[in-house]
């Protein structure tokens, strides 16, 4: 918002001064303002007249040669000592300019002038102040002033009132359904961190509307197997004739409701996530040792299926604000996935630079299908059809990872074009956050 003040102040001040300065030469232009400067110039002439010849007088006629000047002109002449004139030095020089000095009271001008060869006299010359006001022509350059203070605000208010009401009508759209309506960026908007804000704002509502609608796409599908099996199953023990098959049927029972309340439970907690996101507990973090944890904890599942895992760190001290919780959370879900699919060995690169912190995970597996790199971290899409969510598997570990990700601000990529064959891992973590 600062850009908006400084525009403002920039816009009032800028249209006070080149206004108040076009208004100023246009009444400098004014003739009426020529005429008065040529009525003090004839008074200035009288003076430069009078007081040459007052230099040719003797010191006993100046006062009858003042008299019959003023009394032939009919202007108010005098001559006046020099010691009664207190001036500063600045103004005293001009007493001896051919134009004379000229000073101003309340009820009239006058010029004084030094007589050269009576230097202990002044000539004064009294001439009334110019009353003569132009009153229409006040009014109009005043109204000018502030019609041109209104329009030079009307064109800087434009631009705002059009991204206010681009925002408005798109906000509206949203409202409507229109989830990917965005505010196009411009250079000449004072609001740009508002509708940066705001198609944030939209981004993540469009990005939960959709999370939601495929959250009850996959539920509502998948929950009708083991309601369907629930049902056969029901049907089959009442219809059993004996005790063990009727025990049968209801051991597969408990098993159906068993992995239905798995895969709620983990609907639910994925639901659950954006509400999440408002509580981290973002602190300075060994990144180090958070790593290191989480490959301790998916250690026994590494030996289980003899891959050895490795972990590179260019520097031993790297310390990053993020919440502890959910980047272990991510990782453990990101390296045991690594250790499923790789064949004997899983990778971690921990390295960082002037821009960002980056840790990539590899291992030498299969890699991911290409068709898949574009909706890997989709909820609820398995890579590979053979783990089953009757085995705890729905497809929700990537997008998790995801989601955190997003909350720190950072990135999450793969790819197959690894130096171990397999697939790539790349969190990427700004470091001004």
């Amino acid at each position: 918002m600062r850009g908006l003040y400084v525009s403002i102040i920039f816009t009032v001040l800028g249209s006070l001064f080149f206004i108040g300065w076009g208004l100023d030469k246009l009444a400098e232009s004014d003739p009426k303002n020529e005429q008065e400067n040529q009525s003090t110039l004839v008074y200035r002439q009288l003076a430069q007249g009078l007081a040459k010849q007052l230099d040719k007088q003797t010191e006993e006629s100046l006062s009858e040669t003042v008299r019959l000047f003023q009394q032939q002109y009919k202007i108010k002449t005098q001559l006046v000592l020099s010691n009664d004139i207190a001036l500063p030095e600045a103004l005293l020089a001009q007493l001896t300019h051919e134009s004379g000095l000229l000073l101003a009271s309340k009820n009239d001008q006058y010029l004084l002038k030094k007589l050269l060869q009576h230097p202990q006299y002044l000539l004064q010359i009294n001439f009334p102040l110019e009353q003569q006001e132009n009153q229409p022509f006040n009014f109009l350059l005043t109204l000018a002033l502030y019609l041109g203070i209104c329009g030079i605000l009307i064109l800087w208010v434009f631009p705002l009132s059009r991204r206010l009401y681009l925002l408005n009508n798109a906000a509206a759209k949203i409202g409507a359904g229109q989830l990917n309506i965005r505010i196009s960026p411009s250079r000449f908007s004072y609001i740009k961190m508002l509708e940066k804000s705001f198609n944030s704002m939209a981004s993540q509502i469009e990005k939960l509307v959709a999370d939601n609608k495929i959250l009850a796409r996959s539920l509502s599908h998948d929950i009708r197997t083991p309601i369907a099996c629930l049902r056969f199953g029901l049907e089959a023990a009442i219809d059993s004739k004996t005790l063990e098959k009727k025990n049968s049927y209801l051991t597969r029972m408990d098993s159906e409701l068993t992995n239905m309340e798995e895969m709620t439970s983990a609907f639910l907690e994925y639901a659950s996530m954006e509400r999440q996101a408002l509580h981290l507990k973002k602190q300075q973090t060994d990144v180090n040792a958070l790593v290191n944890s989480a490959i301790n904890n998916c250690r026994p599942l590494a030996e289980q299926k003899q891959v050895s895992i490795k972990l590179i760190s260019a520097n031993p001290n790297i310390n990053y604000l993020l919440d502890y919780h959910w980047c272990y959370r991510a990782l453990v879900n990101l390296i045991s996935n690594a250790i499923g699919y790789a064949n004997n060995q899983v990778l971690i690169n921990l390295t960082i630079n002037n821009k960002q912190l980056t840790i990539t995970i590899e291992d030498d597996g299969k890699g991911v299908a290409s068709d898949k790199l574009d909706v890997i971290f989709t909820p609820f899409v398995k890579l590979d059809p053979n783990r089953s969510r009757e085995q705890g598997h729905f497809g929700l570990g990537l997008a998790i990872c995801a989601k955190v990700v997003d909350w720190h601000q950072g990135t999450i990529t793969t790819m197959n074009n690894n130096r171990l064959s397999g697939a790539c891992f790349t969190l990427s973590f700004p470091l001004k956050q």
